[in-house]
């Protein structure tokens, strides 16, 4: 397959204002999908964002640039990830189009695409879209302009799409739930969709002001909703992201539950009552203790490349439903198309109700080994997965923890990093190794 060179695991993504999130690439970028969706018979397409101040901006170029090649054009507003998804589909558009640089800060931004059926595009629409880029952008007629028109009720629509997704026979009135929206996209969602299916509700980051997008809040940044969790002695808790498409759950002591946690929880309750639909995919990053836990449960565990695209991919190869990342993005193909914090967080709450168990309690079959994750800042120069020098660190390092822990050294998909992984029987093995192979990284950015 031919490489793409502007559309990465997720998209495009950038700095806004550099090479790519900028006003003149973006109205281009509208221009050039447009062209190719248009080819495509499509004739309207959704355009959501999340709560950065550049949102407003570059929803403005794509709509120029998608007018210009005669698209219509529906604005959402302030919408999460997978309700653009969702809405695609239920509006019977030919695409949706996302504004949002996920868990990125807010002078991050990126543009990411779904396809009429809300999945995301296949790589051969990506590779058209960048092709038509290099073509000087030309107008339609007047009269073949598109138009744009502002679609009032989507986030009520997607609320009770939510809703529909929980068991009518349950509700959640013996719950008290703090739920952290990062200041992103979730705001005006997450909490009305649990406080509308009977929870106490406590909301934290759902204030956004344009610049505060998982700044110290979110899936990101724990501390603060495991310090509401037990201040207010809460049920649980669940942190999304900033637009959405993952989370992290905390238990009523204050623990952490991660991605790989919640698979489990998940796929165990899918099992219990035949939905499982086959095996897990999860990715090079998922807790050995996941692999370890669905095994004993007799439930096939497989590994995808990194990136919630290739969990998809991996799941649609083998006809299966259920997978995920440890980050916390979670698919259940029963439910939705695409990674979606709130439904996967109404899973997890289900299985605690059928169960009569808390959340720490539904995690007790789960062991996970401890793993330690170091991310380096790594812009340009030499290729540190090339380096003879950072090649032995690992070498060093796996031979040292042998048949017990695992190292796994990747640049990011979405950021200018490296993330060095390493996972041990021992915290302090794990916390060491990780050490070691950040340092000989860090050596080649000085």
């Amino acid at each position: 397959m031919n490489s793409r060179k502007y559309f990465g695991t997720d998209g495009i993504r950038g700095k806004v204002g550099e090479s790519v999130i900028n006003p003149e690439f973006v109205m281009k970028l509208g221009w050039a999908a447009g062209k190719v969706l248009a080819g495509q018979g499509t004739n309207k397409v959704l355009i959501g964002k999340d709560t950065r101040i550049s949102g407003y901006m570059l929803e403005s170029c794509l709509e120029a640039g998608l007018s210009a090649a005669g698209i219509n054009i529906g604005l959402l507003g302030p919408m999460p990830t997978p309700a653009i998804a969702y809405l695609t589909k239920t509006f019977r558009s030919e695409a949706g189009i996302v504004i949002s640089a996920s868990h990125n800060p807010f002078y991050d931004n990126g543009i990411k695409f779904f396809s009429a059926n809300g999945y995301k595009l296949d790589d051969e629409i990506e590779l058209a879209i960048e092709k038509e880029m290099e073509k000087p952008m030309v107008c339609v007629a007047s009269d073949k302009l598109g138009k744009a028109y502002r679609i009032e009720d989507a986030a009520g629509r997607y609320i009770e799409f939510c809703k529909g997704n929980f068991p009518s026979d349950l509700n959640l009135k013996s719950l008290k739930i703090v739920v952290d929206c990062a200041h992103g996209a979730t705001y005006h969602i997450a909490p009305n969709v649990l406080e509308e299916l009977g929870a106490e509700v406590i909301e934290i980051g759902t204030d956004p002001d344009g610049l505060n997008i998982n700044k110290g809040v979110g899936a990101t940044s724990m501390k603060a909703i495991q310090e509401s969790v037990l201040e207010h002695q809460a049920d649980l808790g669940f942190a999304l992201d900033g637009d959405g498409d993952r989370i992290m759950m905390v238990d009523h002591k204050g623990n952490l539950i991660d991605g790989d946690q919640l698979i489990y929880i998940i796929a165990r309750d899918c099992l219990k009552s035949g939905r499982l639909n086959g095996g897990v995919v999860g990715t090079l990053m998922s807790n050995l203790g996941l692999e370890i836990a669905l095994n004993k449960l007799g439930v096939a565990f497989v590994r995808s490349n990194v990136g919630d695209r290739y969990v998809m991919e991996l799941l649609q190869e083998r006809g299966w439903a259920i997978g995920g990342e440890n980050s916390g993005h979670v698919l259940n193909l029963n439910v939705t198309s695409t990674g979606d914090g709130i439904l996967a967080g109404l899973q997890v709450i289900t299985a605690m109700l059928r169960s009569q168990m808390t959340l720490h309690e539904l995690c007790s079959g789960m062991d996970m080994y401890p793993q330690t994750l170091v991310n380096v800042r790594f812009e340009e120069g030499e290729d540190p997965l090339d380096n003879p020098k950072v090649k032995e660190a690992v070498i060093e390092a796996e031979t040292n923890l042998g048949k017990t822990g695992r190292v796994l050294l990747r640049k990011s998909g979405t950021e200018p990093l490296i993330r060095v992984m390493v996972e041990a029987e021992k915290q302090e093995d794990s916390e060491n190794w990780a050490e070691f192979i950040a340092d000989a990284v860090r050596k080649l950015t000085k």
